[in-house]
This record gives structure tokens, C-alpha cells and sequence, in this order.
């Protein structure tokens, strides 16, 4: 006996054992469990797949077996019917034995036979005569295979049935290549369904993105380009489909041959043709390949400049932190420039700003412009007075490759192309070289640029805000600034009091200052002495808040252990108090900035019987500021 004949024997006397315990009796005609209606609609649905892509082979298969005397029967991977088809005659007969779509074929349901036992076996398998467990279907051969998926899951079963006579080793051999097709397109299907799948995914990847996507095959014929193109070039992507990126990107072929070579393509400047219009853009490209490493096509990504700008300004610190809310100050000439610096906010207009050094200009131009409709674009700030004369209009106007010795690669923005958008802050405008003013005026009055070393006109929307220390009214009458310049940038002209001039503002610096730089250097907060704070007071502040500022740093490094003679004001010489009231201040050791200004407004109010005009100049404040402390201190006046 052979081993393939032994094995066989195996299996059917395993299969009989099995269903004997299962309760199968010889003389069972019909199976155990045969679905219904609804049931059967819900195997279906289960198995479509299944259905989808083995009829077609149960019909090509039948058109060799018909008239044979077969029947073709398809299971479910629990051995439920879905599908027959075959000759009418043994339809008929095996419909008398309930062998009808929805009956279970399983050992469990009707005992051994060909599905249910290759099912349980989990391998291919023919059944004839009395090899079937129960006696109805000793007039049977039938040859079946269970039906696998990708991972080796048991998802169906094809069996073929036919009277007992016909029985033939090559039967099986037929069923097992048909499941062997069933179970290729079931892997081809799914190889497809899941590149839909892939596609669809990066279809929506793409359509997410906020950069522009091309994508071109090697002869450059455009296969597909996402949501953002089409609304960054204003196209119908219908329009842009199977042309050639060349009609869009005229220079493809050579950037194509760069990246091929193993160049990058990263953010450079390209103008995109979108029919009678150009446009430019910064431009990815990226080269794809085969597994033999023939290129296959190319991706290109795209953004507008006025992004690129934003991003640079982002992540170079070339953005506005302060807004009017970080101005410190109570005094009525503060008060009253904030309010004028708000109300031209929004106007596209020059502003200058002149002021003393140290007042604080760039913290207000960058509130002027956190204030405005600009706000969400750039705040690029460019200190004409530290750069040298020979850089200062590369520096605002960008270059070109190639421009002069050391230019960079690819050229580089200026100033003005950075602001785009936003607002170009101008500092010590006063220190501008003449032939530069010139320049700088075109490009005011034309709202354009061209870099050094080249002659594409490059339109900018820049506000420019200007600031200076110096009075420029004066270097025009030297010939130092263009007058034409000058009124130029005039236009909304605001001057920031000295510190000297608002000395009601002091304290609230002094307390402002002295938690910023305890926190910075890791210090407590050191206690101030009276006397101190009355030549803090007194003193003229020539540098402004930056030298309070400084002057309190220096104070907090000290730990209050300050000698006034030689650290206060070394640099400008002995203290020059100016006349403050006695009662103003006390011996008495600094608890807090408001516990001594609040007793200092009482000791004023008793001292000159509540004549508010007295107080307040005796204070050094207005009347309006004086009545906004009495209300902040609960100070009554009855």
C-alpha cells in the first residue's frame, strides 16, 4: 500500500471516529443545519469577496465539466454552501438531500465528506462511496480543496461532485488548480485593493498639505498634482493633467538633470508659467527611480515666497514681541503717545520716530506693528548704523549669484523681500549713507526692488517704520540726509518722551526691572534704602531706561550693595539731584516700591492740605496720574 494511500486511510478513519462522537447517525439523510432567508443574506454579505472572485472560476471550470455528470459546490470557511452550480441532474439530486445553498457541509452538521473534512484536515481530499460517513451519500465521489487568503487563513472550500462511477484521481488535481487560481486572484485582487487603498491615502496625504505637488513620469507628462497647486497656481486640475511640466517650468529638464546628478533641488526661486502669467515660487524637486535605478518620473513641491518669508522671519527671530501692553508707564506723555501710536496703527504710512537713545524705539515700533493689520507677516528690523557702507544695499535690496566676490550660491533675499508683507524697521535711519538715501527713496515712492547684480524687478508691500536720535532737520541743513527723504519718512512722525521728562514712571521701572533681573540672575530681590530710591528719583537718566535698566542690573548682582559714589553713574560724572520735597521719602528701609509711594502721597496731601495742583507737581506727576494712585492706594481725601 502506498504512503499517499495510508495516509488517506488515516484521514478517513480519523474523520469516521469523529463522526461518531459527534453524534452523526449512518442513516442521516439531510445535514444538520441548514440556513434560512435572512441567514443566508448574511453569509453572503460575509463572504462577497469570496463570491466575487470564485464564480468566475466555478463558471469557466463548469464550461469543461458540462454535461460530465458534476456539480461545482462553494463553501464557506465553516463549510456552509454559497454557490452551486453544475448539470441538472445531479442539481436535482442533491437538492433531494438537502445538499441546497445555506446547508452546512461540516463533519459536526452531516459526518464525513469531501468539504468538510478537507476544511477540518486543512488539506485537498477525495471522498467516494462508503468512504462517507453517513449511508445517502455512498453514491457520491467528491473532490475538494480548502481555499486560503494571503496569511494561510482557511476562508472557503471548492468541491466537486459527481456520481461514484465517475470517480477520478485527476478530478481532485482539477479542483486543487482552480483553487490555485482562486487563491492568485484573491492575492492580485488584494494587491490591488490595497494600492487603491495607498493611492487614496496619499491622495489625501497630499490634498492636506499646504505645499503645492507635482508629480511628472520621466518624459515629464504630469500624473497627478494635489489641491494646493491647483489653488496656488489658480488652475482646474484637469487643466494641468497629462501636459508637460515643461509648459509650467520651462527650465524641468535641467533641474531634472541636477538632482539626477545628485544635486539638490531645495527652496530655490523658480518661475512657474501659468499661460501669459509668471509667477515665482520656491521649488522642491525630487528624482524616483525604478529597482534598477532608471529614473521613473520627478516631484516637485511648491510654496509661495510670502511663506518662505514668514518662515524665515519665524524661526531667525525676525518677529515683533512686544505690544502696547508691555510699555511700562503711567505718566500722561505715555499714556498719550500710545494712544496716538495706536490710532495710526493701521495706516500703510512711514512713521519716524525720533527719540533719545534709550527710550525704548524698536519696543515701539514692534508695538505699532503687533497693533496693525501687518501683524501676522514679518517685523524684520535693520540697524543702519552697524552695518557698513559697502554691504548696507545688498543687505536691504538681496544679490544675486555671482553679484560680487563671496556672494552666496543661489543669490539671497534682502531685508525688504524678508518684510514683504509685514514691516521694515529702520533704526538709526540718521546714520544712512547719501548715495544709499537715494535708493531707499526709490523704492518708497516705486514699491519695487532689484537686487545687486541683477534686473528682475521684485515688487514689495513693506510699511517702514524709521527711527533716529539724531535731529535729522539738522543733518539736512549739513547735507547729511536728503530733505526729499526726510519728508519721505515723516509722514506720521512720533517722539518719545526722555526719561527725564516723565519721571512718575520711575517706580514702576525700578519695580519692573528689579523682578526681571532677580528672576534672570537667580537673585532674591534686594532691599532698596530710601535714599536710594530719592537719587534714583532725582537723578536726570542721560541713557534713558536702558541705563536704569543697566543700573538696576548692576544693583541686583550687588545684592543692594552699591557704592552711589563710584558704580551709580561713573560715566557721567557726580549725581545731580534735583529738588525733591523732604516729606516725599524717610530713613526707614524699602519694603515695597507702593508702600513707599503710597505714604509718600499721603505725607504730600497732609503737608500741603490737599491742594492737588501742590501734590502733584511737589510728586513730580500730573493731576490726572495723581488721582489714578489715589484711586489704585484707597487713599481718602476727606
Amino acid at each position: 500500500m502506498s504512503e499517499n494511500k495510508k495516509r488517506h486511510d488515516e484521514i478517513i478513519k480519523r474523520s469516521h471516529e469523529r463522526s461518531r462522537k459527534l453524534g452523526i447517525e449512518r442513516d442521516q439523510t439531510f445535514s444538520k443545519r441548514i440556513l434560512k432567508g435572512r441567514e443566508i443574506a448574511s453569509q453572503m454579505e460575509l463572504n462577497t469577496l469570496l463570491l466575487d472572485v470564485a464564480e468566475p472560476f466555478m463558471e469557466f471550470l463548469y464550461k469543461f465539466l458540462e454535461a460530465s455528470g458534476f456539480i461545482i459546490v462553494l463553501t464557506s470557511d465553516d463549510g456552509c454552501i454559497l454557490r452551486i452550480v453544475g448539470d441538472p441532474e445531479p442539481i436535482f439530486a442533491a437538492r433531494n438531500l438537502n445538499m441546497v445553498i445555506g446547508a452546512y457541509m461540516d463533519e459536526a452538521s452531516i459526518g464525513t465528506n469531501a468539504m468538510g473534512t478537507a476544511i477540518r484536515e486543512d488539506a485537498p481530499i477525495q471522498i467516494t462511496a462508503k468512504e462517507h460517513f453517513i449511508n445517502a451519500y455512498h453514491t457520491w465521489t467528491c473532490s475538494a480543496a480548502p481555499i486560503h487568503d494571503t496569511e494561510g487563513n482557511t476562508i472557503g472550500c471548492l468541491n466537486l461532485t459527481g456520481n461514484a462511477q465517475l470517480v477520478h484521481p485527476h478530478t481532485l488535481g482539477l479542483v486543487v488548480a482552480a483553487v490555485h487560481s482562486i487563491e492568485n486572484q484573491l492575492a492580485t485582487d488584494l494587491s490591488q485593493r490595497m494600492l487603491f487603498d495607498a493611492h487614496q491615502y496619499l491622495n489625501t496625504v497630499m490634498d492636506t498639505l499646504t505645499l503645492g505637488v507635482f508629480t511628472a513620469d520621466a518624459a515629464g507628462t504630469i500624473l497627478s498634482l494635489n489641491h494646493a497647486a491647483t489653488k496656488l497656481m489658480n488652475i482646474d486640475k484637469d487643466f494641468a493633467l497629462g501636459k508637460n511640466i515643461g509648459e509650467f517650468i520651462p527650465n524641468w529638464m535641467q533641474i531634472r538633470e541636477q538632482v539626477a546628478n545628485g544635486k539638490k533641488y531645495l527652496d530655490e526661486e523658480t518661475v512657474i508659467h501659468i499661460g501669459a502669467r509668471k509667477e515665482t515660487f520656491s521649488l522642491n524637486a525630487y528624482i524616483t527611480r525604478n529597482q534598477e535605478g532608471e529614473i521613473t518620473g520627478m516631484v516637485t513641491s511648491f510654496r509661495e515666497m510670502q511663506r518662505v518669508y514668514k518662515l524665515v522671519n519665524k524661526y531667525t527671530g525676525m518677529n515683533a514681541r512686544y505690544t502696547f501692553e508691555d510699555l511700562i508707564g503711567e505718566s500722561d506723555q505715555i499714556h498719550r503717545i500710545i494712544e496716538y501710536a495706536k490710532t495710526i496703527s493701521d495706516s500703510p504710512s512711514t512713521v519716524l520716530i525720533q527719540a533719545e537713545s534709550g527710550t525704548g524705539k524698536e519696543l515701539f515700533a514692534q508695538a505699532i506693528h503687533n497693533h496693525s493689520n501687518r501683524s501676522e507677516n514679518g517685523f524684520v528690523a535693520v540697524n543702519c548704523g552697524a552695518i557698513p557702507a559697502t554691504l548696507i544695499e545688498s543687505e536691504l535690496f538681496g544679490y544675486e549669484e555671482g553679484a560680487f566676490t563671496g556672494a552666496k550660491k543661489g543669490g539671497r533675499m534682502g531685508k525688504f523681500e524678508l518684510a514683504n508683507g509685514g514691516t521694515l524697521f529702520l533704526d538709526e535711519i540718521g546714520e544712512m549713507p547719501i548715495e544709499m538715501q537715494v535708493k531707499l527713496l526709490r523704492t518708497i515712492q516705486e514699491g519695487y526692488i532689484t537686487r545687486v547684480g541683477g534686473d528682475k524687478v521684485i515688487p514689495v508691500d513693506v510699511r517702514i517704520i524709521a527711527a533716529t536720535n539724531r535731529d535729522l532737520l539738522e543733518e539736512v541743513s549739513k547735507g547729511n540726509f536728503r530733505m526729499d527723504l526726510y519728508y519721505r519718512l515723516s509722514v506720521i512722525p512720533v517722539s518719545i518722551p526722555p526719561l527725564k521728562d516723565r519721571k512718575e514712571d520711575i517706580p514702576l521701572l525700578i519695580k519692573y526691572f528689579l523682578n526681571m533681573k532677580s528672576m534672570k540672575l537667580h537673585r532674591n530681590v534686594p532691599d532698596m534704602t530710601n535714599e536710594l530710591f530719592r537719587q534714583l528719583l532725582a537723578y536726570n537718566w542721560p541713557g534713558n531706561i536702558r541705563e536704569l535698566e543697566n543700573f538696576i542690573e548692576k544693583f541686583v548682582n550687588l545684592d543692594g550693595n552699591i557704592d552711589l559714589a563710584g558704580i551709580l553713574f561713573p560715566t557721567h560724572g557726580p549725581l545731580t539731584i534735583q529738588t525733591v520735597p523732604d516729606f516725599v521719602l524717610e530713613d526707614d528701609p524699602l519694603q515695597t516700591l507702593e508702600e513707599m509711594e503710597r505714604k509718600a502721597i499721603i505725607k504730600a496731601l497732609n503737608k500741603l492740605n490737599k491742594n492737588m495742583s501742590q501734590v502733584a507737581k511737589s510728586l513730580g506727576i500730573s493731576r490726572n496720574t495723581l488721582y489714578q494712585k489715589l484711586k489704585k492706594y484707597d487713599i481718602l481725601l476727606d
